[in-house]
C-alpha cells in the first residue's frame, strides 16, 4: 500500500516527470502537474489540467491510496529534430 509521502515524494522530486498511479480496480490515473495532485491522509484528488490553462483542471479524478498498487512514468513525448531546416 502507497503512503501520502510516498505519492507526494513522486510528485516533487525535481525535475518533475508526469507519472501514472495504477489503482487496484484496474484504474489508471495520469499526473501531468505536481500543482493538480492533492494528497490527503487517505485519498488523493488528481486534476486533469483544462484544455485553455494546464494550470487549471477540469475534471478532477478521487482515488482511495488504499486501492494505489502503483506508480509508473508516462511515457515521454518524441522530440522533434529542430536542426532540420529543409524547407
Amino acid at each position: 500500500m502507497f503512503r501520502p509521502d510516498d505519492v507526494q515524494a513522486r510528485s516533487r522530486e525535481p525535475p518533475f516527470r508526469p507519472f501514472r498511479l495504477i489503482v487496484s480496480e484496474g484504474l489508471r490515473v495520469d499526473v501531468y502537474h505536481p500543482d493538480l495532485v492533492f494528497v490527503g491522509e487517505r485519498h488523493l484528488t488528481i486534476g486533469y489540467p483544462s484544455r485553455d490553462n494546464p494550470l487549471l483542471y477540469d475534471p478532477l479524478e478521487r482515488v482511495a491510496l488504499v486501492h494505489v498498487v502503483g506508480m509508473e512514468d508516462l511515457p515521454q513525448p518524441e522530440a522533434t529534430d529542430r536542426s532540420d531546416s529543409s524547407a
